[in-house]
């Protein structure tokens, strides 16, 4: 999913860079909405990792 923001990312900077700002906003919130469902799932997947390491085999 990172990789994803980060294409999108590039891809509106490019898109800048020629003058095409419907497309450089698009990509731009779309790599913003990626980068932050990547985000929320990191946290929730060392909170469960967290959890589980505490416990220990039975």
């Amino acid at each position: 999913m990172l990789y994803w923001a980060i294409v999108f990312f590039i891809v509106a900077i490019v898109a800048g860079v020629f003058g095409f700002g419907g497309i450089a906003s698009a990509s731009a919130g779309i790599a913003q909405i990626l980068f932050f469902v990547f985000l929320v799932l990191l946290v929730i997947s060392v909170i469960l990792h967290l959890g589980r390491g505490r416990r220990g085999p039975r």
